[in-house]
């Protein structure tokens, strides 16, 4: 076979170069290479033609590659159709987020890391495979384990590990958690509970001191202080709109309830409960069973508050005497007979306008509450126009000693009061009475007199919304010493108001003491307010004005200057829709620096 082979290509090569030698050669050929050789150059060529096998030779005829060429084709004959390359793993160190700046005394760290700054961290390592266990009962020791025995056994300890640099200590571990611990173990327990109270009275106890519990043994002994427990806010934990708990869920927010109280509230003060629309009564009930030094109590957006629980409130906690019930549902009649039977210790009240809130008023009145130093009636913005009726000469035989009364967005409405009660001694120890409203109050000069013929220590006034209340009426008034008054008109009809005129009577009476003044959409002329505003300026106690809104007044800047000049306590200035002041100056200054501009601008 071998024979016939050679033959056969022998033939085929004589074949050939026949055919080239009978083929005739055109004139513009480009020669060959052997025909522009230099013939000065050595006859190498001619040598290895020579040495090559001619057509009549019976060797076989192989093609040149090379050397390079020939070991290619080897390492590809050699090689596995379906290996992969492996890919080059590139080694990432992980960006630095901060910067250290040395400066006069200190350094400084400062990070270069925003929030919306995508920062590399490096792949988690694979877990430890586990030691194959041999017939015989040895474990199999791979080379790294075996280089660190070694080391282990010439010095005597152990190397240590890059795991425990980089993972974090494990909560509630005993002897893993040792190495991670140790500059929390040295740290004085004293002063991880002061640094746990500036916390939470910032932001409260619940949720920082049950988060913060469960990071190690220290901690957890830290904050189960009871001293850091005297105030709490619980909320209800977020529900999607119509879908309700699983009985599983409420059954854990009852035994979390019950575990605090049990364990956390034994020093509780105020309690504050909000948007709790279930529950409400086994809450109150777990509190008044555990928390007897509770004082105060504050229910906010909750439903379901029965007389029942106001009942167990005032048998378990004998000190409570602040109670807030704002925006809650809760059932009237226990609320009234709650108030006739534990009233005596109530000090602070605050309630929501509603139905039967005269009911509240009128059980006030009697006398049920001697003790109150603070009354809060409010509702809503939105809820429109609402009127209370107030018998005022019983409310101040009723409660002799309040200091503060409020009526936020409510309308007085004074009654009649009975034969007996026409002579009383009024409020003697009043500070603060606030009748402000966003729409509109028919309170009269008379009116107000009433409430306040005997308030020698009234400190704040606030009648936004009065329009029937005139400069005359307000100077006639027994306070000296009045620092806030509050008469701004939030509406736009001029003609309901009942003076426009003698704003510069208040500021003469009062010059020395006012520090706020509010008199936004006020008509007085703009010489009444320039005589108001010289009484500012000029008068005995000048300088102690801190806030004036004219917003909507006819104030001119004639008028503002002295105010500007003297009281340099002035950081707070509303000129808005000033119609009298050039333009770009009709705005809100918030702080002495803008102020001062302005006054350079004038």
């Amino acid at each position: 076979m071998e024979s016939a082979r050679e033959e056969m290509n022998d033939s085929c090569q004589l074949l050939a170069n026949t055919e080239e030698m009978q083929e005739p050669r055109p004139r513009d050929a480009v020669p060959s290479s052997d025909a522009l050789r230099d013939p000065a150059a050595p006859a190498e060529n001619d040598a290895s033609k020579a040495s090559s096998p001619g057509p009549g030779t019976s060797r076989k005829a192989i093609p040149d590659f090379g050397e390079a060429t020939r070991k290619s084709m080897k390492r590809k004959s050699n090689a596995k159709p379906d290996a992969k390359r492996k890919k080059k793993h590139l080694r990432r160190t992980p960006r630095v987020g901060y910067t250290v700046q040395e400066g006069d005394d200190m350094l400084l760290i400062i990070s270069n890391v925003n929030q919306y700054d995508s920062k590399w961290v490096p792949a988690k390592r694979a877990a430890k495979k586990k030691k194959k266990v041999t017939k015989r009962g040895k474990s199999k020791v791979s080379g790294g384990q075996r280089k660190a025995q070694k080391s282990t056994s010439k010095t005597g300890c152990k190397p240590p590990l890059q795991e425990e640099v980089s993972k974090p200590a494990a909560c509630g571990s005993g002897g893993a958690s040792e190495h991670y611990d140790r500059w929390g173990q040295t740290m004085p327990v004293e002063i991880l509970v002061k640094i746990f109270r500036l916390v939470v009275n910032q932001n409260g106890a619940i949720p920082f001191l049950c988060r913060v519990s469960q990071v190690c043994q220290l901690w957890n002994s830290a904050a189960a202080t009871p001293f850091l427990w005297q105030s709490a806010t619980i909320s209800h934990c977020w529900i999607e709109p119509g879908k309700t708990q699983l009985p599983k869920t409420e059954l854990r927010i009852k035994n979390t309830v019950r575990w605090l109280a049990e364990n956390r509230f034994s020093q509780l003060r105020e309690l504050s409960i909000c948007h709790w629309k279930h529950h409400v009564n086994y809450v109150v009930e777990v509190i008044s069973q555990f928390c007897s030094l509770l004082t105060s109590l504050k229910l906010t957006y909750c439903a379901g508050m029965s007389g029942e629980a106001f009942q167990n409130l005032g048998a378990g906690c004998p000190l409570l005497e602040s109670l807030n019930v704002q925006y809650s549902e809760v059932q009237m009649e226990g609320f009234v007979n709650f108030l006739e039977t534990y009233g005596s210790r109530i000090k602070t009240l605050q309630v929501t306008y509603g139905l039967k809130s005269d009911k509240t008023l009128s059980a006030i009145s009697k006398g049920c509450c001697p003790e109150l130093k603070l009354l809060e009636i409010n509702t809503k913005l939105d809820s429109g126009f609402c009127q209370l009726p107030v018998c005022i000469q019983a409310l101040q035989n009723g409660c002799p000693k309040l200091q503060v009364f409020r009526m936020l967005n409510v309308t007085l409405l004074p009654k009649m009061a009975r034969r007996g009660a026409s002579c009383t001694s009024g409020f003697p120890q009043l500070e603060e009475l606030c009748l402000a409203t966003s729409s509109v109050s028919f309170v009269k000069d008379e009116d107000l007199r009433t409430l306040l013929h005997s308030s020698l220590r009234l400190r704040v006034l606030d009648i936004r919304g009065c329009c029937r209340i005139t400069p005359t009426g307000l100077s006639t008034l027994p306070c000296r010493d009045l620092e806030c008054l509050y008469w701004g008109l939030y509406y736009s009809n001029d003609c309901m108001t009942a003076s426009k005129k003698g704003i510069h009577l208040l500021t003469k009476k009062w010059n020395c003491t006012l520090r706020e003044l509010d008199l936004a959409g006020q008509p007085f002329s703009s010489e009444d307010l320039e005589i108001a505003m010289a009484n500012l300026a000029f008068g005995e106690g000048c300088g102690v004005l801190k806030s004036l809104n004219l917003c909507g007044t006819k104030i001119s800047a004639s008028a503002l200057r002295p105010v500007l000049l003297q009281c340099s306590e002035l950081s707070y200035l509303n000129l808005s829709s000033c119609r009298y002041l050039p333009r770009g100056l009709k705005k809100v200054y918030r702080s002495q620096a803008d102020i001062h501009q302005l006054l350079d601008n004038l």
